[in-house]
Order: structure tokens, then C-alpha cells, then sequence
């Protein structure tokens, strides 16, 4: 089985010492990479390439947003394939906001427990977007005043290119698409849940659970599950 290979970029000795301590538990991480600053974190990632880089977004040369967006830059333009969960104290709108602007794929606080943090990354390796629950109000909170704003945070400028009718198709999805059992879903993943509470709620496994996100995925044509809510939202399906 490939290990998950991770990058630290943070400044702070402690934090980022029991941050590769705790990753390092599990065997299917792997810490390939560190960095106390942004210019060194650059050079690290185009250098080692990992899975995911986790950035704290208060870097004392540049902060980690920028830092985000430059390696999403690069990422584009050498066909890179490294993702970008941010970590950081700061839960305020600009800088959530901010951060997915720039092309990162997940955000978590620094006071994360262990087992959310892995949560976070196995989730971002596999391609979805994972945003604490600390924070997914504000998320959604956007995605109900300005959805088409935090629309374009989630969506590749080549898809809308490739296709004029993209934001419109968005606004005529119709609730019958889904069935009763998928929207129940939709409606929790809205509020921030995660697959197990999820599961929890509604009386079903794990595996059901994952097997309705992956439909409702396919269904509202969304890469993750920021974006089918954020999309959810935007088209009336739930409140």
C-alpha cells in the first residue's frame, strides 16, 4: 500500500515537532519534507512533491495563503499534484475565505484533535475538501449570501471554459434527482458533519453513508463535499 506523503510547513519548533510526531504513528503517512518558512517551504515542495503540504497560514516571511497560491501556480503550470491543507489559529471569514480563494483544498485549526487531523488528511488525499467544523459555518454562511463568489473557490476555470452552461445547469437542479434518503444526507453534510456522525443520526453504516455522499456527488457534479453543499445551497435543494 503507497504511503501518504506529507510536508510541514510551519514555523512554530513545537507545534510542527508534535504534528510529524503524531503523523508518524500511523503507517500509511509519511513525512518527506519540512520547512520554518515560506521561501524554504517553496523550494521543499517543487523539490520532494508530497500528497499534501500542511501550511500554517501565519508564516513569518509570507503567510500561507500566498504560499498557497504560489505553489497553485506552479502546480498548474508543472502538472503538480500537491494539495494544500491549511492549519492555523485564525478562523475569521477573510481568511477562510482567503485561503480557498487561493486554491487550497482543506483548512483546519491548530487545536484539531488527532483523530480529526487524520480524518483531514485522508480526506484531502483522496481528493475532497475538508473544513473543520469550527469553521464550515462560515463556508456556508457565504455560500448562502454569495454562492456564486464562493462557487468559483471550488471550481476549476477550465470546466467553466469547457462548458458556457456550467453555472446555469447548477441553478435548474430539481430535488427529485435525489431520493428522500440522499437529501437527508445532503442536508447533513451542509451542517458540517462528518461520514460517522452522519452515519450516527440517521441509523445506517459508514459504508451507506459513503456510498449515498458518493451518489449525491455524482448526481449535483461536484469534486467534493464543500462543493455539493456549497451547490446545494446555491440551487434551493436544502435550507
Amino acid at each position: 500500500m503507497s504511503k501518504i506523503r506529507i510536508a510541514l510547513i510551519e514555523d512554530h519548533d513545537l507545534t510542527r515537532v508534535g504534528i510529524r510526531t503524531a503523523l508518524l504513528q500511523k503507517d500509511d503517512i509519511e513525512v518527506v519534507g519540512e520547512a520554518a518558512n515560506a521561501a524554504e517551504g517553496l523550494k521543499m515542495l517543487k523539490m520532494v512533491q508530497p500528497d499534501i503540504a500542511i501550511v500554517d497560514i501565519g508564516l513569518p516571511d509570507k503567510d500561507g495563503i500566498e504560499l498557497t497560491r504560489e505553489l497553485k501556480s506552479i502546480a498548474n503550470e508543472q502538472q503538480l499534484l500537491t494539495k494544500v491543507l491549511i492549519l492555523t489559529l485564525r478562523d475569521n471569514k477573510e481568511a477562510v475565505l482567503a485561503a480557498f480563494a487561493a486554491g487550497a483544498d482543506s483548512y483546519c485549526m491548530k487545536d484539531i484533535k488527532f483523530d480529526n487531523l487524520l480524518e483531514a488528511v485522508r480526506v484531502t488525499y483522496n481528493g475532497n475538501a475538508w473544513i473543520d467544523p469550527a469553521i464550515a459555518r462560515i463556508v456556508l454562511q457565504q455560500a448562502q449570501q454569495n454562492p456564486q463568489k464562493l462557487e468559483s473557490a471550488f471550481v476549476d476555470t477550465k470546466t467553466i471554459a469547457s462548458n458556457p452552461d456550467y453555472v446555469d445547469n447548477l441553478e435548474g437542479i430539481q430535488p427529485y434527482t435525489l431520493t428522500e434518503r440522499e437529501l437527508e444526507v445532503l442536508q447533513l453534510i451542509v451542517e458540517g458533519c462528518s461520514n460517522a456522525l452522519i452515519a450516527e443520526r440517521l441509523y445506517i453504516t459508514v459504508g451507506t453513508v459513503k456510498t449515498h455522499v458518493r451518489n449525491i456527488l455524482n448526481k449535483l457534479c461536484a469534486d467534493d463535499r464543500t462543493q455539493a453543499a456549497v451547490r446545494a445551497l446555491r440551487s434551493g435543494l436544502v435550507g
